[in-house]
């Protein structure tokens, strides 16, 4: 047996200490690799699942007559938009079920609620993000600006920038710069390429933005319910609570002042990106089981294989195997806050967080020049 055969074998292999270089990223998938095994059964049982709950939610905002509890379903409905979500995008990595297929089939079934344009998702997630995860010029996800790039905008764009930045803004952020300007109907300029499929996922999208809102109009006239509220809270509510959320998971998952930005594709190439640029967020009270588990990141990124009913205990041989080297961090509203204040701009020089003013507000990253 070589060596990174003896390494790689999850009941051969020790932990790598710190301060020892990392294996290859192959040797590092080996460990997770067999909890890999995608089942069919429990993918569809879950995707059922959530969208049982969507629906009962939605139909609980025309059903209940009080504002706050049409609020409260709303809201609900938004957080279950996010969970059918992360299924889609299981789905779209191929990692749902070991039929590939029935995963697109899935996946679009699963993305249907938040409106995502599946064929542009694939393209911009799973090739871009996953490809060059916060390597600057090409993962577009949350990039930090420089100094000088913020001082180029205009004032309007870094008013943007501000409230993008400022721990209030992952909603604006995600419908603005994921949504509307890459997913819906995008311009050649922001996608590099126009697919007929672009054309048809979008189309479809429109389709059922219109007929859902259409089904809020035409229940409200049904039950004598004011028609506007139950556009609100039917339709808008969730939409929002879903971009919300979404914003906030990508840029967790991947902003915090021990992790790194790189302009330079070889010194990226070295810092082994696929575990250094992401965080693993712990949450209380089972908030992560609740969310399919997607906070259980790094494991993600090694392997998008991987599925989300099995993400927990891919996260927990990685951090067994590599300790120290996984941003392990557990959430509070502080600590987010403090994040979002420390983490605005980035300075590739002096490898670290800055301030608005150029200040910086994080430890130098290793060099790997």
């Amino acid at each position: 047996m070589s060596a990174n055969e003896t390494l790689s074998s999850p009941e051969t292999a020790q932990p790598i200490p710190p301060g020892q270089p990392l294996p290859h990223r192959k040797v590092i998938r080996g460990w997770i690799t067999p909890l890999a095994e995608r089942r069919t059964a429990i993918a569809i049982a879950l995707l059922v699942l959530d969208w049982a709950i969507f629906a009962a939610l939605i139909a609980g905002t025309v059903v209940f007559e009080a504002w706050w509890a049409k609020l409260l379903c709303g809201l609900a409905a938004g957080f279950t938009i996010g969970r059918l979500f992360i299924i889609g995008h299981d789905a779209c990595h191929q990692s749902y079920t070991p039929h590939r297929g029935l995963n697109k089939v899935l996946g679009r079934i699963a993305m249907i609620p938040s409106l995502t344009p599946y064929s542009l998702w694939e393209v911009g997630h799973n090739v871009v993000h996953h490809g060059y995860t916060n390597l600057k010029g090409v993962d577009f996800v949350w990039a930090p600006l420089t100094k000088a790039e913020f001082d180029a905008l205009s004032p309007g764009r870094r008013l943007l920038e501000r409230i993008y930045r400022s721990g209030w803004g992952p909603a604006l952020y995600y419908f603005i710069e994921m949504w509307w300007l890459r997913m819906f109907f995008p311009r050649k300029t922001y996608m590099g390429t126009r697919r007929p499929e672009f054309v048809w996922d979008g189309v479809f999208v429109l389709a059922v933005a219109l007929l859902w809102i259409g089904g809020m109009v035409a229940a409200a006239l049904a039950t004598g319910q004011s028609v506007w509220l139950q556009v609100v809270m039917g339709f808008v509510v969730p939409f929002v609570f879903w971009n919300a959320m979404i914003g906030f998971v990508v840029y967790v998952h991947h902003t915090h002042p021990a992790v790194q930005w790189h302009d330079d594709k070889i010194a990226w190439a070295k810092a082994a990106p696929f575990v250094s640029t992401t965080v693993h967020l712990e949450f209380p009270f089972k908030i992560g089981a609740l969310m399919h588990h997607i906070m259980e990141h790094t494991a993600h990124h090694v392997d998008m294989s991987v599925p989300l009913y099995k993400l927990k205990q891919a996260q927990k041989k990685l951090e067994e195997m590599l300790p120290g080297r996984i941003i392990i961090q557990r959430f509070s509203w502080r600590w987010y806050f403090d994040t979002a204040r420390r983490c605005k701009l980035y300075d590739f020089t002096r490898r670290c967080w800055t301030d608005f003013q150029g200040r910086p507000t994080s430890d130098p990253a290793p060099s790997y020049a």
